[in-house]
């Protein structure tokens, strides 16, 4: 998508325990005991989930088969409005697509179950458009699964939570179309065995503009869990949100079409999705058009991307018989000759994700400075693109009224770090967080040079009504994209 891109340079550990000196709002202390802790101990991650991202890293290489309505129209997106029966594989051949996958050396595979139109490559017993009226016994997701775990490989599904046949677009989001999504899903993650990742598109994306609170992600993502415990959650919103966080993902996603990269010296469990032809879905032009060459698919993207704790996943689309046609199939072949596939990736580091609302977002909020036209709501208005700095203050703060009292466990900070030439590195040189308990100020966490993201776990929830970040600059005015305040699930 032409509207994604890469925004911030960030990362998701913080630095050691440094305390705040010459703050001017560290006089007040708490005679409530709440320990501080190191920016290091608030880095958590049950080891199940860090043992499930290893074994998705070490996978290395996977098949995109992104095949659906718009395979039979030229176009990127389905025609809504048209009939199931356009939808018409001649002579559908999942096993032809298994044994490409294995040709490249690929492990696994991820199917497009539901593209942005809303059509249903499986016989959905919901009001969803399917192959159910397109072709009465197919079932298309069914035999591709069964077709890839017989060849021994993995299998993931994708899923658009933009569904223009069902009309679920922002501003249009309904319970009974929520419920439509969740049944749909409840479909896939108990019809089809194990799934081990699902991708999610069209969701909190500035093309779909369908926010998490619209179509709830953490009630999605605990449904998920809640029948497949070990299938990953991995939402391609990379455009939105920065590029070293585990923001409402699992795994951390990049779509390399839109531009988006992996940073350099990266450590969150990631995919970057690219395509072996020119587009997503198959052409006609496809037929005897170019493929990308190998060498750039194994020396510029597999083998580098791999080194940064990166999946890469290459779209080889079926054509509207339901099989890869010969150039495909040829630079497939021609990928696995070349590339040579090593063992278990780096072990990875835990990370704290974020799968809840900002309680921090759109609440009041106030500073030690106020720049012309720049004012602290740009810390706290959900867009990472926009930021607030003090002006000509070596300490500063920031204090967000959260309105009543809220609890929380997880606090970030994102500084815009990679947003312009000359702010490269953080201007922060420590920085410390502050809760409003009662009447008294209590210290909860602080720590030295952050990085340019930082997410932090508190040992113990707490609950409190104001929370305060305070922070000695490093150099000339630090900008303050973000400030994140969590009540993440144990």
């Amino acid at each position: 998508m032409k509207t994604r891109r890469d925004f911030l340079r960030i990362a998701s550990e913080a630095s050691a325990l440094s305390l705040l000196t010459k703050s001017p709002i560290a006089s007040a202390r708490s005679a409530i005991k709440v320990p501080m802790i190191s920016a290091a101990d608030g880095v958590a991650a049950t080891s199940r989930l860090l043992e499930l991202q290893q074994r998705f890293v070490d996978l290395r290489f996977g098949m995109f088969l992104h095949f659906n309505m718009a395979t039979f129209q030229d176009r990127e997106w389905g025609d809504p409005t048209s009939p199931a029966s356009v939808f018409n594989p001649t002579a559908l051949d999942t096993d032809q697509w298994a044994a490409a996958a294995q040709s490249a050396q690929m492990t696994w595979g991820c199917l497009t179950t539901r593209h942005h139109d809303g059509f249903c490559l499986w016989p959905t017993r919901t009001k969803g458009t399917s192959v159910r009226q397109a072709r009465p016994g197919l079932d298309v997701v069914r035999r591709y699964v069964d077709s890839f775990r017989g060849a021994g490989l993995r299998v993931g599904l994708y899923y658009s939570i933009l569904s223009l046949r069902d009309d679920i677009r922002h501003f249009n989001v309904t319970p009974e179309k929520v419920q439509l999504i969740k049944d749909q899903l409840t479909e896939l993650m108990t019809q089809y065995g194990e799934i081990d990742i699902l991708i999610t598109d069209g969701w909190d994306a500035p093309w779909s503009r369908i926010s998490y609170e619209e179509v709830p992600f953490r009630e999605i993502y605990d449904l998920v869990k809640l029948h497949q415990p070990d299938c990953l959650i991995c939402d391609l919103n990379a455009s939105q949100y920065p590029t070293r966080g585990l923001y409402y993902s699992d795994i951390k996603a990049f779509e390399q079409n839109a531009g988006q990269k992996v940073p350099l010296h990266s450590d969150l469990p990631a995919l970057s999705c690219v395509t072996l032809t020119d587009g997503w879905f198959w052409k006609q032009a496809d037929l005897h058009g170019r493929t990308k060459p190998t060498a750039t698919v194994v020396e510029e993207w597999l083998e580098p991307l791999n080194q940064r704790h990166c999946n890469l996943i290459l779209n080889a689309p079926p054509t509207r018989e339901g099989r890869l046609a010969p150039n495909v199939l040829a630079s497939l072949e021609a990928i696995g000759k070349t590339w040579k596939r090593a063992g278990s990736i780096e072990p990875l580091s835990p990370h704290v994700g974020i799968t809840t609302r900002n309680l921090a977002t759109g609440k009041p909020i106030h500073a030690s400075s106020y720049p012309d036209g720049t004012g602290p709501d740009q810390a706290n208005d959900g867009n990472f693109h926009s930021s607030w700095y003090p002006e000509n203050q070596t300490n500063a703060w920031l204090e967000v009224d959260l309105m009543r009292h809220e609890r929380f466990n997880t606090l970030s900070i994102v500084e815009s770090v990679g947003a312009w030439n000359d702010y490269q590195q953080t201007r922060i040189r420590s920085y410390r967080f502050e809760a409003l308990v009662g009447s008294d100020w209590v210290p909860l966490v602080s720590g030295g040079s952050p990085a340019p993201t930082t997410i932090l776990r508190l040992p113990k929830p707490i609950t409190a009504k104001k929370l305060r970040l305070s922070f000695e600059a490093l150099s000339p005015e630090p900008h303050i994209a973000e400030v994140g305040i969590f009540n993440e699930p144990a």
